[in-house]
């Protein structure tokens, strides 16, 4: 799986499928571990009910209690961080990609233990599943 990630901890996937498609999958896989979707975010339909145009663009916000408290206990701040979300819009060639924040850099955005981004890295492979 082609992944690239940026200088400021961004992790970008390329998507077989386009923007609803992808974000549907996700959802599907998320629920079926068990993971709490909290909301889903439609920029690209807020813009146009706003008279605004933009590509595709949406975003999954979701997580697990129990892998982000022990996060938040041991740094408040990573509280701006989660729930976790993917990103995913359609770029200006029509590719579809999905992004996400990189596990180590929120921990050292945190000052957090290394360890703790075992709790971040869980949900890569379903995010990469859901792009396939």
């Amino acid at each position: 799986m082609a992944q690239v990630q940026d200088d400021h901890g961004i992790v970008r996937i390329p998507s077989q499928h386009g923007v609803v498609e992808t974000l549907d999958r996700l959802e599907r896989l998320l629920k079926e571990r068990g993971l709490t979707v909290f909301a889903r975010i439609d920029f690209s339909g807020d813009a146009a009910r706003a008279g605004l145009t933009m590509r595709t663009e949406q975003m999954l916000i979701f997580g697990n209690p129990r892998a982000g408290t022990p996060l938040m206990q041991a740094a408040p701040t990573s509280g701006i961080d989660l729930p976790l979300k993917a990103l995913v819009w359609e770029d200006a060639s029509g590719k579809t990609w999905l992004a996400y924040n990189a596990p180590e850099y929120v921990v050292r955005r945190h000052g957090l233990a290394p360890s703790l981004g075992a709790n971040l890295a869980a949900p890569i492979p379903i995010l990469e599943a859901a792009t396939k």
